[in-house]
């Protein structure tokens, strides 16, 4: 089940700094071009890496646009700043050199230490419906919460349509500074993912929670990810970021 039903995209990955490993891939779905992004940004000086998956809003090339601006500007400035920062270092980068209000995207953000052996904090934010997972070799952790219609509906105890869970609260162009999810774990040992809705949504936690706990390395994981997700009938993009931490010990 791991062959794609689409011409592969170009993938990326490469060896992180010393306890961190990553990769990740991204695949064209059924959609005109894949407006899926990916950004890693690492100091060398304080060992800290912000790694970015954004997903531009709409199948056109603004949309595209959006995303590779929206991650590479929130990877630089979260690395030095923080993920929050990341978040609204994008939004000003969008409004300033992409005025169109067509060019925007969702995206999550990470911010790892991973340097000298220690084991810090993960720190996430996010707008829109881009998720973070963390599998910390026991329990599966979804990090983030969808700001999409239909869960809002669901806090308030209200039931949603299927069309409601693709209806995004929030973006990079859009979001108010309060309305940024944010979430920080205890430690960053494990397997974290970062991915676009086109890979969590046709796959659901139950498969995503099988596929990170295999042993398998940190590119094989990311493309079968990708590829799982388009197989299992996926409408969208599909893009999978993986990154394994590691050493240390805690929750």
């Amino acid at each position: 089940m791991h062959s794609a039903p689409t011409p592969r995209m170009p993938r990326i990955q490469t060896p992180g700094l010393d306890r961190a490993r990553w990769s990740s891939a991204s695949r064209r779905g059924p959609r005109s071009i894949n407006a899926d992004a990916v950004a890693i940004e690492t100091d060398a000086v304080t060992g800290t890496t912000a790694y970015v998956v954004a997903d531009g809003v709409g199948d056109h090339l603004l949309a595209a646009r959006a995303a590779r601006t929206a991650a590479s500007v929130a990877a630089r400035a979260a690395v030095r700043h923080g993920a929050r920062a990341g978040i609204l270092a994008s939004q000003r980068e969008l409004r300033q050199t992409v005025p169109e209000p067509s060019a925007d995207s969702v995206l999550v953000v990470a911010v790892l230490a991973t340097a000298g052996g220690a084991d810090g904090p993960c720190e996430v934010a996010w707008v829109g419906d881009c998720r973070a997972y963390r599998w910390n070799g026991r329990v599966l952790h979804q990090i983030t919460t969808d700001h999409t219609v239909a869960e809002l509906c669901r806090a308030r105890g209200l039931v949603s349509s299927p069309r409601e869970s693709h209806l995004v609260t929030t973006s990079a162009r859009t979001v108010r500074p309060v309305e940024i999810g944010y979430a920080a774990t205890g430690s960053s040992t494990g397997r974290l993912l970062l991915s676009t809705d086109g890979v969590h949504k046709p796959l659901g936690i139950a498969t995503i929670k099988a596929l990170l706990a295999d042993g398998d390395t940190v590119e094989t994981m990311a493309n079968t990810l990708v590829d799982d997700a388009l197989c299992a009938g996926g409408t969208d993009n599909a893009t999978a970021l993986v990154v394994d931490v590691l050493g240390g010990g805690g929750e």
